[in-house]
């Protein structure tokens, strides 16, 4: 029993870490990949109450210096914290974005609706699905894009027919992040571009992780590595591929979401 405590206490702690609560690794600037010397790097270290030995070897992970300009990392389960590091330091969220854009979705949409691809949905840089103006999709449909691949597209598309347009959609995340007591967190887009008003922290990332994980909706899109989508008026199939290269490598790991930012991490 102990040793199956032990377990549970470890997938949770892989949820834990790998949904956002150590967002900055993909939230960095792009040179947080190939570090040069002069960047801050700082060591995790992974010890909250060592597994059994034979659990240990089987399903530790193997940290290595990252250069993360924050880190908040949860127990899942108490709630309580293990490890922080600036946790409460307002940087760009980049896609993690999506995590709320996904919540105001839900809430105020209805899944079988019918979604015109706007012609700002289509310019949408990159990442992106390429859809064309024109193109008719379920909202669910747009979400599964948004949140296993990342899509720009889908997601615009998405929260122009739900708020209206984008302008009233980013009022309605910005009220739920008020409601959930997301103090230092504001949203400028529905998607996760760069702008000085677009912020958040490990520690309000982490909170807003948590709630959505409560949506049975949300919790099965974020945790698939692959789906098919199409749209109702052409024969045309696209296929999503998740951006979280931790779903399926690691046992346990249930999402959350990626992003990735060029900009300095600093608002």
């Amino acid at each position: 029993m102990h040793a199956m405590n032990d377990r549970h206490r470890f997938l949770s702690l892989c949820t834990a870490a790998l949904l956002v609560f150590l967002s900055s690794i993909w939230c960095g600037p792009a040179s947080a990949v190939d570090t040069d010397a002069d960047d801050e790097v700082i060591t995790v270290p992974f010890d909250p109450k060592p597994l059994p030995s034979n659990k240990q070897a089987h399903h530790s992970l193997r940290w290595r210096r990252v250069p993360a300009h924050s880190i908040l990392l949860k127990e899942l389960k108490t709630g309580e914290t293990l490890y922080r590091f600036e946790s409460e330091k307002r940087l760009s969220p980049a896609s993690l974005t999506k995590i709320m854009s996904a919540l105001v979705i839900l809430e105020y949409g209805h899944l079988d609706d019918e979604v015109t691809i706007s012609p700002k949905a289509a310019r949408a840089h990159k990442t992106h699905l390429r859809l064309r103006t024109g193109q008719i999709f379920r909202l669910e449909d747009l979400l599964k894009a948004m949140l296993i691949m990342s899509a720009n597209d889908a997601c615009l598309a998405a929260s122009e027919h739900v708020g209206g347009d984008e302008g009233r959609f980013v009022d309605l995340m910005n009220a739920k992040a008020a409601a959930l007591g997301l103090h230092n967190t504001h949203f400028s887009n529905a998607c996760g571009f760069d702008a000085p008003e677009h912020y958040s922290t490990a520690e309000d990332l982490a909170k807003l992780s948590e709630v959505a994980l409560h949506d049975p909706v949300f919790k099965d899109l974020v945790r698939e590595e692959r789906e098919i989508i199409m749209p109702i008026n052409e024969h045309r199939a696209y296929v999503l591929r998740t951006t979280n290269r931790l779903l399926g490598r690691i046992p346990g790991v249930q999402g959350v979401k990626t992003g990735f930012t060029s900009k300095p991490a600093v608002v």
